[in-house]
């Protein structure tokens, strides 16, 4: 029973598994041979290289472009223009005529404050300007009367002289007169409080009733002009100079862009960099620079925190590639794959000197006319074949 047994076990192991040429049997689940699983190895993998299709990946192809470099600086709007509503005359104030928070137009009357006094102190100077002129015809005709008396000695000469100066001093009376009057005149057109400029007014401090004073510190209401705002920012003189330097004509070439609040949000039109109100801060050594932005829709209101981006300096025929194409190794060198005229992926080390938005400028390593290996990376390996299609830029970059 047990020789059967065995030989049973051993037809089962025999025909489970096979011999090799050297006539040892050798099981399933045996470790193969070491000489040989190299060579099947690189073996396999050529074959399964050759099976498979080119892998598609998305190439971007260098050509040369002009490229401003940009700097981010913070800073707070303004208003454009800012008109301090104080009264000129003292009284009280009878009407407001505005909307507090409205749009006022340029010479719209603000208030109205109490013109009685106003009134009658210009009546008074019209009044002495009257009775100036009535001493002036009263004296004209007497001294024409002595004009020819004197010549004849029908008066004397001190009273002829009497006389001119008479006249002299009712004309002088007349103008004198004339001045008291358009200074009432003035008084009593100050009771109406005007806008000087057109834009947004704000609310108001004193209502009908209050008692106000002429060129009081108290400001009535604030009306600020927003068809344009100016962005304030801080920027080192060194700097400046270089951004003076780098731009031929910083002041038309230098559009700004403007980014509100902590999420920087964009903004949609561009404004112009100003030079004309930058000074030094001895203490700091920053300077200030003023930016000009249209505000059509009212968007931006005074005292709002922005980011403005400024162009600082600009290079002709920079070769550029997509972020995302750039690879940082681990020892810190940077690569990028390559794809060839026979569409084989090769392994670029290349310089990059600044990010501007979504590109990299490449200062060695590429020329013209290279295509660089955008999306797909992941999936391809030295030497590979591969097929290109062009890479598209998102629209938002």
């Amino acid at each position: 029973m047990k020789r059967f047994l065995l030989g049973f076990v051993t037809a089962v192991l025999i025909g489970g598994g096979y011999l090799y040429s050297s006539g040892q049997l050798a099981l399933p689940w045996a470790e193969k041979p070491k000489d040989q699983a190299p060579a099947q190895t690189e073996q396999a993998h050529a074959q399964s290289a050759q099976a498979g299709p080119p892998v598609e990946v998305a190439v971007y192809t260098v050509k040369p472009q002009d490229v401003v470099f940009t700097k981010d600086l913070a800073g707070r709007t303004s208003a454009y223009q800012v008109a301090e509503i104080r009264p000129q005359v003292t009284g009280i104030i009878l009407k407001r005529m505005f909307t507090q928070g409205s749009i006022v137009k340029k010479g719209q009357q603000l208030y109205q404050i109490d013109p009685s006094t106003y009134k009658a102190a210009y009546e008074s100077a019209a009044a002495s300007l009257v009775r100036a002129q009535a001493d002036v015809k009263a004296v004209e005709p007497k001294l024409a009367r002595y004009t020819r008396l004197v010549k004849m000695g029908g008066v004397s000469r001190q009273v002829y002289d009497d006389t001119v100066a008479a006249l002299a001093q009712a004309k002088a009376d007349v103008a004198v007169a004339k001045a008291n009057l358009a200074a009432a005149k003035i008084n009593l057109d100050y009771t109406k409080v005007f806008s000087p400029i057109s834009g947004r007014i704000g609310k108001s401090s004193v209502t009908e009733g209050a008692l106000v004073t002429a060129n009081q510190e108290t400001t009535l209401a604030v009306v600020q002009n927003l068809d344009q705002i100016y962005v304030d920012v801080n920027q080192s003189s060194e700097e400046l100079i270089a951004l003076k330097k780098g731009l031929n004509n910083p002041e038309q070439n230098s559009m700004v862009s403007l980014f509100i609040g902590k999420d920087g949000i964009p903004y949609d039109l561009q404004g112009k960099l100003l030079f004309s109100d930058a000074t030094v801060d001895q203490s700091t050594g920053m300077v200030q620079l003023r930016i000009l932005f249209p505000n059509p829709e009212k968007e931006l209101l005074p005292g709002l925190f922005v980011r403005a981006r400024v162009a600082q300096s600009r290079q002709e025929k920079a070769i550029v590639v997509p972020q995302q194409s750039v690879i940082r190794n681990a020892d810190g060198s940077v690569s990028v794959w390559v794809v060839d005229k026979e569409n084989v992926v090769e392994y670029q080390a290349v310089k990059v000197s600044q990010a501007v938005k979504d590109q990299w400028v490449v200062s060695s390593g590429l020329a013209p006319g290279d295509r660089v290996v955008v999306e797909g990376v992941q999936k391809i390996r030295p030497q590979a074949k591969v097929s290109t299609v062009e890479y598209k830029a998102p629209t938002n970059s």
